[in-house]
């Protein structure tokens, strides 16, 4: 049985800055990290391995040559082999050019994959559309925002608890499936020194656009239906007013007043 886990390299959310005059992410000198929920992904690959020591847990990556390193974290937390797909034709993807070049990665590199694991969505965009994207392209079910998973007894369906803005609900897909990771009470583990070692024995295989069965079209900003024309951080708000030493009563007369004085009601 194969474990495929799609997983993006992403900068560090709380160091990131925007060029006020290009629009544009500032990178320099940003440190860069792999995504946590692909990295819960990953854990719930790692945990269901546990189970089955027979499952293979492959780590697929697309990204610039420096992605290598988020990688080697999936080695070291667990994986017993990774992918990095990387060409400059990738340029600009967008989402779906994105989900269809993992897609083709997927075939090739993990044919027998029986469950596709991915994080609920990457920190630096927030689409959480390249895992529904991938499920599409390659015709699976996809059930999304995972904390726990488990296989069936008969291991042909795989058995997950999900979020739900009322709570949780446990849904059953037949495999192949695509699941997607959200954080829920896993605790993002720490490699020992010997996993870090091991890592450095695994195979991190190494591929580029030309290895793929996609036209030039289909990659990066060709390939793309949208693109990012500028990013900004939102105006910055004025103070508000803060009621302090009031009970109860006063400050419900004081609300209902400043309500009423703007029009809110």
């Amino acid at each position: 049985m194969q474990i495929a886990v799609c997983v993006k390299q992403v900068p560090e959310i709380t160091n990131v800055r925007v060029n006020p005059e290009t629009g544009t992410l500032i990178r320099e000198g940003v440190a860069s990290i792999l995504n946590p929920f692909c990295e819960y992904a990953l854990d719930h690959a790692v945990r269901l391995k546990n189970g089955d020591p027979g499952i293979e847990v492959v780590a697929v990556s697309m990204g610039p040559p420096q992605a290598e390193s988020a990688l080697l974290r999936c080695l070291e937390l667990g994986a017993d082999r990774a992918v990095l797909v990387s060409d400059r034709q990738f340029a600009g993807a967008d989402t779906w050019a994105t989900a269809l070049t993992l897609a083709a990665v997927l075939r090739k590199e993990v044919p027998g994959y029986d469950l596709v694991l991915a994080g609920k969505q990457a920190i630096d965009g927030d689409t959480a559309q390249v895992g529904p994207e991938i499920a599409e392209i390659l015709g699976l079910p996809q059930v999304m925002y995972a904390v726990e998973m488990s296989f069936t007894p008969n291991r042909k369906r795989i058995r997950v608890k999900r979020e739900v803005e009322s709570g949780h609900e446990v849904l059953e897909a037949r495999l192949p499936a695509l699941v997607s990771a959200s954080k829920g009470d896993a605790m993002r583990r720490m490699p020992s020194l010997a996993d870090v070692l091991a890592a450095r024995r695994k195979e991190l295989r190494k591929i580029t656009a030309a290895d793929l069965d996609l036209s030039e079209s289909e990659l990066g900003l060709a390939g793309s239906y949208t693109q990012v024309v500028k990013v900004f951080p939102p105006e910055p708000k004025s103070g508000g007013r803060k009621l302090e030493g009031l009970d109860p009563a006063q400050a419900a007369h004081e609300i209902a007043a400043f309500l009423r004085a703007e029009r809110y009601v």
